[in-house]
């Protein structure tokens, strides 16, 4: 769509294993401009040559420094300047991201100016110590990225936020309120980075804006059971723009398909108007 941006953001479930599941062909299929990927789990030097540095993109690679762990990239079909690596706001707990969760970059080359980034928040699904680490970087994010949600001109962050944040975003919200993902606490904090009081972040949830008061789109599934077939999953990847991203959208799709083919996550796109 000439004029526009899509920006794509997927948790890839390690980029090696869905390299050779079919990764390319899915993104051939999907196109986006900008493309922000989460759980990576591979270095640079872990990848094939043209992975590493693939023709036709610009990347930024944040691995964990724990291999074959975590791990964020940026990849943008213009060139593009990093403006942030983890959280840099001062005494946050979780600087200098060692799991390489958060990476930021600024787009170059457009008729606007325009910020993206990649945000891989950690579950808490594995044990208390994990859901611990994961609410002490609930924690830093939230008044860091109220904070930058005042940048000038559009910003997106997309990504992996491991919550579900309505009962809208999940198959079976009664079964899952003890959950990690889904626990009281944490979707009163997702509320908070939303447009909804004078104390939040004033984040816009595009995704859910385009779809309204519908179920899903879900955007993760267990391996468990038959949730694939039967469409049981939870909507916990997201587009969060700040307002002057949020006027600027003009479409949004979540692709099961590529889902399907190589991750047990959808990619999630939104589409961005370039001129005013």
């Amino acid at each position: 769509m000439p004029g526009t941006l899509k920006i794509t953001a997927w948790n890839v479930n390690g980029l090696r294993a869905a390299l050779r599941k079919g990764f390319a062909e899915q993104l051939g299929r999907l196109a986006p401009d900008v493309l922000l990927l989460q759980e990576v789990r591979a270095t640079p030097d872990q990848l094939p040559d043209n992975w590493a540095n693939p023709p036709g993109w610009h990347v930024t690679w944040h691995p964990a420094e724990k291999p074959g762990y975590a791990g964020t990239a940026v990849w943008s079909r213009m060139p593009h300047r990093v403006v942030g690596v983890g959280m840099t706001a001062p005494r946050a707990r979780s600087a200098p991201d060692p799991e390489g969760r958060l990476l930021r970059v600024e787009l170059l080359g457009l008729p606007t100016k325009v910020q993206v980034g990649s945000v891989y928040l950690p579950s808490g699904s594995s044990s208390d110590a994990r859901q611990a680490a994961k609410e002490a970087w609930m924690a830093d994010f939230l008044p860091w990225v109220t904070r930058l949600r005042k940048a000038r001109g559009p910003l997106v962050l997309g990504g992996d936020f491991n919550i579900a944040h309505t009962e809208a975003d999940i198959w079976n919200p009664k079964g899952n309120a003890k959950n990690s993902g889904f626990l009281p606490h944490e979707r009163e904090w997702f509320g908070h980075l939303l447009n909804n009081g004078r104390a939040s972040a004033g984040w816009r949830d595009v995704v859910r804006e385009q779809t309204g008061d519908s179920q899903g789109p879900y955007s993760w599934w267990s391996n468990r059971g038959r949730a694939r077939e039967l469409d049981r999953g939870w909507r916990i990847d997201y587009l969060l723009a700040n307002p002057a991203a949020a006027k600027r959208v003009v479409a949004c799709d979540t692709d099961r398909e590529a889902m399907l083919a190589c991750s047990d996550h959808a990619p999630v796109s939104a589409t961005l108007r370039l001129s005013p």
